[in-house]
């Protein structure tokens, strides 16, 4: 006599649910990505009709109205900025930084950072926020 179990295990695997955990751990790295590069100090950047999206920089220096600098949030005199660069992109292998100035920013401040960029050879980039 031959028995016949009627709940048989199907062997058959489904990817649709891998799929949407997939989709939704590309989405949360996504947003997660682009919130990381912000940086905490506060400057109202000046406004332009175009705008590059986020290029990757290793190094920020945010310029005050006042003329404080910050490297990656951390306050530099004016005096120890350039020192401060030099050793940070030194062991970078792409030696660039971003340019974070407030729209009420002297000129000479930024000339002076863009000065140490020249002497060293450092590509810049200047943030700027999108005019709506």
């Amino acid at each position: 006599m031959k028995i016949h179990r009627r709940n048989k295990a199907n062997p058959e695997f489904s990817l649709a649910a891998m799929t949407d955990v997939i989709l939704l751990l590309l989405i949360f790295f996504m947003i997660t990505s682009s919130a990381a590069n912000q940086s905490a100090i506060d400057v109202n950047l000046p406004k332009t009709a175009s705008t590059d999206d986020n290029i990757p920089n290793p190094l920020t220096v945010s310029i005050k109205p006042d003329g404080s600098y910050y490297v990656d949030d951390l306050p530099v005199s004016r005096e120890q900025l350039e020192q401060t660069v030099v050793n940070d992109l030194k062991s970078k292998s792409s030696q660039s930084f971003t340019i974070r100035a407030d729209e009420n920013t002297m000129h000479k401040d930024v000339v002076f950072v863009m000065e140490i960029a020249e002497k060293y050879k450092f590509n810049i980039a200047i943030a700027t926020v999108k005019d709506k």
